[in-house]
């Protein structure tokens, strides 16, 4: 995995961060988690459903990180061992707590830190009211849909289509094979095509 190691543009951060073990949540690692911040909890709240889960997701997630960066060896990506971290706390918290709350897309909006886990599914900017109302309810279905998933499927539609990871990229932050992740995503593709048809059916053709 020659490549990514030459062009993880994390890596430098990395290296600095282990170079200095006794400056804990300071330093280079203050940068890395500044640089990670939104993107951990926008994965954990799209997994986890909820801000309480999402949030204790995320501290996990840092916690970890914070306690194993030194004995990070970039045999993946930094950005791709984070990924992994956070699916993986979020899918844990998501067992404890044994809820399923189905969250609106307006609570996403206002607990994300910015509006990159937003679904935007509109084609202009300018929208007429009647349009902008019709495009919201269906992005709340949309993401009603998305929350139905089990929070493996939930997992890897986060990371190819809100975080737009490439297949390879899927595979190596989840440790699993291409062809899993393409047989994973298909069925997730299926499950989100029963929850969806009747709700476009309802939106486009009524």
């Amino acid at each position: 995995m020659t490549g990514p190691l030459r062009i993880d543009p994390d890596r430098d951060l990395v290296l600095e961060c282990q170079g200095e073990p006794d400056r804990g949540f300071q330093g280079a690692f203050r940068q890395l988690y500044d640089l990670y911040k939104d993107r951990v909890y926008n994965v954990c709240f799209r997994i986890t459903g909820n801000a309480t889960d999402a949030m204790d997701a995320s501290q996990e997630t840092f916690g970890i990180l914070h306690r194993k960066v030194g004995a990070f060896r970039f045999e993946s990506k930094f950005s791709s061992w984070v990924y992994r971290i956070a699916v993986n706390a979020s899918i844990d918290i998501k067992r404890r707590s044994g809820a399923r709350a189905v969250a609106s897309l307006d609570s996403m909006r206002s607990s994300a830190v910015d509006g990159s886990s937003s679904l935007d599914i509109r084609d202009e900017d300018t929208e007429a009211p009647a349009a902008a109302a019709s495009r919201h309810e269906l992005e709340i279905d949309v993401q009603r849909a998305i929350d139905r998933l089990s929070p493996k499927m939930r997992a890897i539609i986060v990371l190819r289509y809100l975080e737009s990871l490439s297949y390879e990229e899927i595979s190596d932050s989840l440790q699993i094979s291409l062809g899993t992740v393409k047989s994973r995503l298909s069925r997730a593709h299926a499950a989100l095509d029963r929850e969806l048809t009747p709700m476009l059916d309802r939106h486009f053709i009524n």
